[in-house]
């Protein structure tokens, strides 16, 4: 016999049943004491269960449910009570009329980057939200998207979705505990965190620029196997939108990043520049804006950070740094930290098979390249003929050269006296940057040798205004004498194009 026109508690009249799943129904119901429509949630029974088992899913249930309605957002779904029925508990919940974002995905629809990251700072400020109420979604996928007419992006189950946990690996319920969107560490069995929920909103952005979710197989076990230990597929319509969700799909929570970062990253794609919410740097340098044409991007260091001899480095130039979280796919970051940790290796991340000798010649000048030298630094280097060099200010130990649309540039600079070791002093800037910009990810520091002396090599990116940038730094020296660093960085876009100009100017390059 069909529930429609029945009446719960005595207060809410199922209307119309609008969503179904392994775990509970859904209906659109009226509220008869304040005249309102509301959404009713049905657990379903649960005979595969022992009774103290169920007793125990119905109590959590119900403790979640109330810990939801703590989360006050316009982006997250209300919750009004916790009734019974039949000894069963229900959720009445704020109904929103609007399609799912699962309706919008149907059939293998996609959407674009741009209106992917519109949505998604709806669902990541619900997260944000729910999570400094200490509730957990455990649930995020795209049936639990609505889409509002008026633009308005609403999480639903929240806190609901800790019943999804009690489901098992080999079904998946189109309403809760979905296994295309559960983390890693939940498939393992761990306790989830906020970071599972990112992984889910991860998922769910690939679904909605790929037309898949990322890890779907044949079957839920072998779904499950997949997103646990098989790298993430390349992404082929996410655009500027494939570093972040490549990195919240990263395997291991750590990695991933914070919900603030991922909100600020979606903003920077959504909104194509700047914001006001993203916090900016005094700029006393040539290098202020690594998105206008005319400058280049410059690695982002905080003034003058302190050498180990007690010099500090006269760099003359801050980077103006976006708040969006510097992003990279997942399994090239994990493959380059897998790299770095393993000791000396050359620029590529190889052990290098012999030491360079100290009196080897460089490279010929490549085609469509010109030998420059810089008096000051006392260096000569190769320069492709089109990048011309930008003004010096001030009396700094570097020179600078960019290409004619001013998003790419190479910097040579100087320290003297150097430290103990190029790696520490690229470290002792790494830990400034981290603590003054959310907006850097490293991809490797490592140390390695050229031209026969300690040398190091960091590998990063970070975000513009308007794009990601890629940037390479060498640096190479004794302690007490001269370091000289060479520094690349350009649209991580474009890195395979842009990458064979530090390798010339690298190659080329004579102290």
């Amino acid at each position: 016999m069909s529930d429609e026109g029945r009446l719960v508690t005595g207060r809410y009249r199922l209307v119309e049943r609008i969503g179904r799943g392994g775990m509970g129904t859904v209906w659109r119901a009226e509220d008869e004491v304040l005249a309102r429509q509301v959404a009713l949630k049905q657990l379903h029974p649960q005979p595969h269960l022992s009774d103290h088992e169920v007793a125990t899913l119905y109590e959590r249930s119900r403790r979640e449910a109330r810990s939801a309605a703590r989360v006050v957002h316009p982006n997250v779904v209300v919750v009004h009570d916790v009734v019974e029925d039949d000894g069963r508990p229900c959720i009445v919940m704020e109904y929103v009329a609007a399609p799912t974002l699962g309706d919008a995905l149907k059939g293998g629809n996609t959407l674009p980057p741009e209106e992917a990251a519109r949505i998604g700072l709806g669902m990541v400020a619900a997260v944000r939200a729910a999570h400094a109420a200490g509730v957990l979604h455990r649930d995020i996928k795209p049936g639990n998207v609505l889409l509002g007419a008026d633009g308005r992006v609403v999480l639903t189950d929240f806190g609901i979705a800790r019943t999804a946990g009690t489901s098992t690996l080999t079904q998946t319920g189109e309403m809760v505990g979905s296994i295309d969107f559960m983390a890693p560490e939940r498939i393992r069995g761990r306790q989830p965190g906020p970071a599972s929920d990112l992984w889910s909103l991860g998922a769910t952005l690939y679904q909605a620029v790929e037309g898949r979710p990322p890890y779907r197989r044949d079957t839920a076990m072998e779904t499950a196997y997949a997103i646990a230990v098989d790298p993430l597929e390349p992404m082929r319509q996410a655009g500027p939108l494939e570093p972040l969700i490549g990195l919240l799909l990263s395997k291991d929570p750590e990695d991933r990043p914070t919900a603030e970062e991922t909100e600020r990253a979606l903003l920077a794609t959504w909104s194509g520049g700047p914001t006001a919410t993203q916090p900016t740097a005094t700029h006393d340098g040539p290098d202020d804006n690594p998105d206008t044409a005319g400058t280049s991007p410059t690695r982002p260091i905080p003034p003058a950070p302190p050498e180990r001899g007690g010099r500090g480095r006269k760099r003359g130039r801050r980077l103006l740094v976006a708040a969006a979280i510097a992003l990279v796919a997942a399994t090239a970051a994990g493959a380059l930290y897998v790299s770095s940790q393993r000791g000396n290796a050359d620029l590529d991340g190889r052990k290098p098979s012999t030491t360079p000798s100290p009196s080897a010649t460089p490279s010929p000048i490549p085609d469509g390249y010109r030998l420059v030298r810089d008096e000051q630094l006392g260096v000569s280097f190769p320069i492709p003929d089109d990048w011309k060099p930008k003004p010096k200010t001030g009396a700094g130990g570097e020179v600078t050269y960019t290409d004619p649309a001013g998003l790419a540039g190479i910097t040579i600079g100087m320290v003297d006296p150097a430290g103990s070791h190029p790696v520490e002093h690229f470290k002792d800037i790494e830990t400034n940057t981290q603590a003054n910009y959310a907006t850097y990810r490293r991809l490797r520091m490592q140390k390695t040798t050229f031209k026969g002396k300690p040398a190091a090599v960091w590998e990063f990116t970070f975000q513009g205004r308007a794009r990601t940038f890629h940037a390479i730094d060498l640096g190479y020296g004794t302690a007490g004498g001269r370091e000289y660093d060479i520094y690349l960085s350009a649209p991580d876009a474009q890195w395979a194009t842009y990458r064979p100009v530090f390798d010339a100017v690298k190659d080329g390059f004579t102290d």
